[in-house]
């Protein structure tokens, strides 16, 4: 008996060769492999070439600089086994193919031109990424190169004569195979336990200085990338992100502005999507600072960036709902309150357009989040003592009002400084327990503000588990210490957040001085002040 076997190896190597496993398991047949392809594996920078190509090999035009967003992804993925072979660049362009394909159908545009498919947004790109990168270990057998399964499927078509006989005699033993596992899998299904990750930054401000330090004046456009360079892949890396804006996204036309009327260039909305971050909380002091109209737009400009908001709202019907997210099964509702809009009164007609603590109004937030079946709650709270290092009274009463009325999660936020985060074992008013955590502030994310403290912060990381019997607990909550760095060596692209403690390690062993002594020995400075504020890591 002949038995041809004809397919496509696709990203084959000496570990994973499943003709060869195969061949292994049916000592039967004799052949053997007639030859194999070692791919080349390549860099993340030449990925973004290939990208490029690719992109205009197919007619499609990159509206803006995406080689920083893309290298992130790239480098991200280099880890991969398989990674490097092409497939990748290709399997991006796809998918910003299909985001670009829905933006242009959500227009309503009774015609489309030609240049409107065929140009790829940031945000294409963007949303492009964040499906792959939280979808590409559920879909990645299916994205394998559709040529390839076509000419694969017609040879094997032709072929198929040959082993048919032996197809149907495997197919048999896999069918009986099958119902004894279907028929033990209905009898000892169980419920499992879910981990994942929460990553929470701080406050995301923009002075004028920044958005200076942003600008190019050759194509009047901003871009902040470059500060987020460092640290990206600790908010690429988590299952969900969230951070607090303090300013405003009014528009161009409004003007930009610095304190005290925050009004930032939307780049920095698209920036933010493209480091990873999922929601971000927009109740806050800067809130009105340009009005409703500005609140609305900020909202508008949030939403075309892909990023989730919560806190204020354009319509009474929007505050109503309450933000839920599903992390790997989980469901998480997150709620969000400031303590005020910094005399700006919030409109009388329009009461629904901030949340402001108000223990009535959190109490209905949180019993509608219950009512949804939501398996947690996260509060964010814009509160506190500008500059100072711990958590005032009013701060501490709140938090226990939260824990006993069933959120689980405090991120605070709005002092611009660090204050210190703890883990509680909260007894409810039945005598049950769980787990609370708290971190009264996580300083500022980005800024320009020289005060004591206000430059270092943390990216927090909650390793949280919901257990099979609905239990949730918090594992562990580690951090990054960061520190907002501001060069003098150049007039442009100054600012970018450093990750301290490889800072510091690069400088002791030369691998990057260019920091130079003065900012490593502050850097280590720096440290001590955020573990001193903030306490240990809770493992």
């Amino acid at each position: 008996k002949l038995i041809i076997f004809a397919g496509y190896g696709g990203d084959v190597d000496e570990k994973d060769n499943r003709m060869q496993t195969f061949l292994n398991s049916n000592p039967g047949i004799k052949s053997r492999i007639t030859s194999t392809f070692n791919f080349k594996s390549y860099s993340a920078k030449e990925m973004i070439e290939i990208f490029k190509r690719i992109a205009k090999n197919s007619n499609y035009i990159i509206q803006n600089d995406v080689d920083d967003m893309i290298e992130n992804f790239f480098e991200s993925r280099v880890s991969m086994r398989d990674f490097g072979n092409g497939r990748e660049a290709r399997v991006l362009l796809e998918t910003a193919v299909i985001y670009a394909a829905r933006r242009n159908m959500e227009l309503n545009k009774e015609q489309y031109t030609k240049k409107d498919m065929q140009t790829l947004t940031n945000t294409d790109i963007a949303l492009a990424i964040e499906r792959l990168r939280k979808g590409y270990g559920k879909s990645k057998k299916n994205n394998n190169n559709k040529i390839a399964i076509i000419f694969s499927f017609v040879i094997i078509l032709i072929v198929g004569f040959l082993f048919y006989n032996f197809i149907l005699k495997q197919n048999d033993i896999e069918k009986s195979q099958s119902q004894i596992s279907s028929n033990s899998e209905s009898t000892t299904t169980q419920v499992t336990d879910t981990t994942f990750t929460m990553t929470a930054i701080g406050d995301v401000m923009c002075h004028n200085t920044q958005y200076w330090d942003a600008y190019n004046k050759e194509s009047d456009t901003y871009d902040f990338s470059y500060v987020f360079k460092n640290i990206s892949h600790y908010i690429q890396n988590s299952d969900i992100s969230i951070g607090n804006l303090e300013t405003s996204f009014a528009g161009k036309d409004r003007g930009y502005s610095n304190y005290p009327t925050f009004n930032s260039p939307d780049a920095l909305a698209y920036n933010l999507k493209n480091i990873g971050l999922d929601i971000i909380s927009t109740a806050g002091n800067h809130c009105l600072d340009m009005g409703f109209s500005g609140l609305s737009r900020t909202i508008d400009v949030l939403d075309d960036a892909g990023i989730k908001h919560l806190g204020t709202y354009k319509t009474q019907e929007e505050q109503d709902k309450i933000l839920i997210q599903d992390v790997k099964g989980v469901k998480i509702a997150f709620i969000d309150y400031t303590y005020g809009t910094n005399g700006i009164p919030v409109p009388s007609d329009k009461p629904f357009s901030v949340n402001l603590i108000d223990k009535d109004l959190i109490t209905k937030h949180i019993n509608k989040a219950k009512s949804e079946g939501v398996d947690m709650i996260v509060a964010c709270m814009h509160w506190g003592t500008e500059y100072r290092t711990t958590a005032n009274s009013e701060q501490e009463e709140l938090a226990d009002f939260l824990f006993q009325n069933g959120v689980d999660v405090i991120l605070g936020n709005h002092p611009h400084v660090l204050e210190q985060m703890e883990k509680r074992t909260i007894t409810l008013a039945d005598g049950s327990t769980k787990d609370g955590f708290v971190i009264y502030a996580c300083g500022n994310f980005i800024c320009d503000q020289n005060a004591e403290n206000t430059r270092n912060s943390i990216i927090l990381n909650l390793t949280i588990t919901k257990h099979s019997d609905g239990k949730i607990t918090i594992d562990k909550a580690n951090y990054i210490p960061i520190y907002m760095y501001k060069g003098s060596s150049s007039k442009l692209k100054r600012m970018k957040i450093l990750d301290i403690e490889k800072s510091i390690s690069d400088y002791e062993t030369g691998t990057d001085t260019s920091i130079g002594q003065a900012t490593y020995i502050d850097l280590k400075k720096q440290l001590e002040k955020i573990k001193n504020i903030v306490g240990n890591e809770i493992n």
